[in-house]
């Protein structure tokens, strides 16, 4: 039997609130300030707040309009009346046919370890392969631990190098992912 000490029960309880308390839903209009609120304010906590990372992206700014599509799709985590995370895929640009791009999946602080991440990287994934791609593909960095890790028990695989043209110079760790095998559901 697994002891639990008596601490644990409290912070279980305490992320189930918290986890119920947020929504998950399709991005509207309205959201763009927020959505880049969380993107200008997460990505410098892990030392990507310049060039070369999608903090610079013009689509930041208008991220509704930029995953309008049937190739596309971006969704925001709302927790009361706040957006407080997202993400998203869109086709990979430059990159070979039937290849799409998990982009800008960032949550503030006070919602991860919530199990958010998953559940809006599986959705992504579900939407990408009805949308017809074969392959997902992603960009990060290595001291993002605990992305990485989630895409790893998505699994993803690391590869060797970028792929396609995002302009994210600053990134050093790569993933993609075959939508035809991937097990998500």
């Amino acid at each position: 039997m697994r002891e639990v000490s008596a601490g644990s029960a409290p912070r279980a309880a305490e992320r189930q609130r918290a986890r119920a308390s947020c929504t998950l839903r399709r991005i509207r209009p309205a959201d763009d300030a927020e959505v880049a609120a969380v993107i200008r304010e997460v990505m410098p906590e892990f030392g990507a707040g310049g060039p070369g990372f999608a903090f610079c992206d013009a689509e930041v700014d208008a991220m509704w309009s930029a995953y309008q599509g049937p190739d596309r799709g971006y969704w925001v985590v709302e927790q009361g009346l706040r957006v407080v995370g997202g993400g998203g895929f869109a086709p990979l640009e430059g990159g070979p046919p039937g290849v799409c791009e998990l982009k800008k999946m960032y949550f503030r602080a006070a919602v991860r370890g919530l199990g958010l991440g998953g559940e809006l990287a599986r959705l992504a994934i579900v939407e990408a392969r009805r949308a017809g791609f074969s392959r997902i593909y992603l960009e990060t960095l290595a001291t993002m631990h605990a992305a990485r890790a989630l895409y790893a028990r998505l699994g993803f695989e690391q590869v060797g190098g970028p792929v396609g043209c995002t302009g994210h110079s600053g990134c050093d760790t790569y993933y993609a992912l075959d939508l035809g095998s991937a097990a998500v559901t």
